[in-house]
């Protein structure tokens, strides 16, 4: 373990995986079946032996319960299946529709109490209640383990985002509750209260129905797709912050199977490359798996234009969009209107007329953008689209073109100086140069390009042979920099 100053550094908590996830759900559910056939068991044995009506209830409860933790063990099951051509979000539905179940158990359990209650209080039956150490040891046994399983199964449902789970424990709640008030009342008919054991069926009835509501308003928010409270707004707040994010166009989560799944619309700069875009989504999913781990995400980003794009930058955009190679564009406004002008560039092979279509489909384009009266004017290069020969010249020629590169500096006064690095390679066209240059770090990139421009200009006037040149410039070291 490290330590800091401000002491021991804690190791982040590991998440459970979905396969550790699904044991224990499934291991949660199998005890809850084994703890409630044993404790229905003895509640049957202590409601015969005395003869109380809400023990009775409390009994036949523990039956109901058997087949509703057997049916959410199955459901739990299928629910962990893995998403297939047919269920394309996995089977996590299924809980929620155990959790339905259960919901109509206990509303008709809530019935059949306050059936049978209403019954003895209107045709006034008392009936004999006989209260034993036994039954008040199954009555206390039944508690114990109710309050067992209601913390357990509410912690593994929350850890594991287990709708059937959440509903089990809800009943187990309710068995928790009905076995305090079954205590109640016979203990009310051992101090001589004839009708304490109807009452408190009354109780067991009233607190099941509630019960039942509680947990079918969230199983029905489950299954109506509703999203959990605060995590829209927390989600496009995470979305809003991710640099390259223009703005939230839609949101939609829902949640299955303790999961969340959803998909959510964002806007980009048109002019972005499509890996900046890739990045920006990349980006995204990771902020909103930090702040919802069980969360599935669907990113979908939408090029828009952003109000700070300039006309050059609409025009290049066009041009790769189209696919059609461009340089040296200028946008002029000309009064109320533009002014463009490029340099478009296709293959050297292709007929005039080929080529004359490209350059009016790529002014139409920029016409449809900026508007019907703009000027466009498509100066059509060739564009050498194989890979011509070549091989270095001779030393005699690369040294011969470096002096007259130093020369013409030093001729010109400029700021550039330290000509190096230059490489000469004959081909078919003539020769073509390369070389690095340093320059002032200060000075700006336009009169840098004029400077170089100058440079090369006299040197292609002196040496006709040179076809092509292309500069490096390098900011200058400071003297006494390392």
């Amino acid at each position: 373990m490290t330590t800091t100053q401000d002491g021991p550094e804690t190791a982040p908590a590991v998440r459970a995986t979905p396969a550790q996830i699904a044991q224990i759900k499934q291991r949660a559910a199998i005890l809850s079946v084994m703890a409630t056939i044993l404790l229905t068991a003895a509640k049957i044995v202590g409601a015969i032996i005395s003869g109380s009506l809400a023990l009775l209830t409390d009994a036949l409860q523990g039956l109901v319960d058997v087949g509703s933790t057997l049916f959410t063990w199955f459901a739990v099951r299928a629910s962990d299946k893995p998403a297939d051509d047919e269920h394309h979000y996995g089977h996590g539905k299924v809980e929620a529709l155990a959790a339905l179940v259960e919901t109509a158990i206990l509303f008709t359990l809530a019935g059949a109490i306050l059936w049978e209650a209403g019954n003895r209080l209107w045709t006034n039956v008392i009936a004999h209640v006989e209260v034993t150490p036994l039954v008040i040891g199954v009555l206390v046994l039944s508690m114990i383990v109710d309050a067992i399983r209601w913390r357990s199964l509410t912690k593994v449902a929350k850890e594991t985002g287990s709708e059937a789970l959440a509903a089990e424990a809800t009943h187990f709640s309710a068995d928790f509750v009905g076995s305090t008030l079954v205590l109640v009342g016979l203990i009310g008919v051992w101090y001589g209260i004839e009708r304490a054991d109807t009452a408190a069926a009354f109780a067991i009835a009233a607190y099941t129905a509630f019960s039942a509501y509680r947990l079918a308003r969230r199983v029905l928010d489950t299954l109506m797709d509703t999203a959990p409270e605060g995590m829209s707004e927390k989600l496009r707040e995470i979305a809003r912050g991710v640099p390259g994010v223009v703005g939230v166009n839609w949101l939609r989560v829902r949640p299955t199977g303790g999961r969340v799944h959803g998909e959510i619309g964002i806007s980009v700069s048109r002019t972005l490359p499509l890996d900046r875009v890739v990045a920006i989504k990349a980006q995204l999913g990771e902020a909103l798996v930090k702040v919802e781990p069980d969360a599935e995400i669907t990113i979908t980003a939408d090029p828009v234009q952003v109000d700070d794009e300039t006309a050059l930058e609409r025009v290049l955009l066009i041009a790769l969009k189209l696919k059609i190679p461009v340089h040296h564009v200028t946008v002029h406004s000309i009064g109320d209107k533009l002014s463009v002008s490029l340099d478009m560039e296709v293959d050297q092979g292709l007929p005039l007329g080929e080529a004359h279509e490209i350059a009016t489909r790529l002014e139409s384009a920029i016409r449809a953008e900026f508007g019907g009266e703009t000027e466009v004017e498509t100066h059509i290069e060739p564009m050498e689209t194989g890979q011509p020969a070549g091989h270095n010249a001779a030393w005699e020629t690369v040294e011969d073109i470096g002096k007259a590169l130093a020369g013409e500096a030093a001729k010109l006064s400029g700021p550039i100086h330290d000509i190096h690095s230059v490489r000469v390679r004959q081909t078919a066209k003539g020769l073509v140069v390369n070389y690095h240059c340093r320059v002032d770090p200060g000075l700006n990139v336009a009169a840098v390009h004029d400077a170089v421009d100058a440079i090369e200009r006299a040197v292609r006037i002196a040496r006709p042979q040179v076809c092509r040149l292309v500069s490096h410039a390098e900011p200058a070291v400071p003297a006494g920099a390392k």
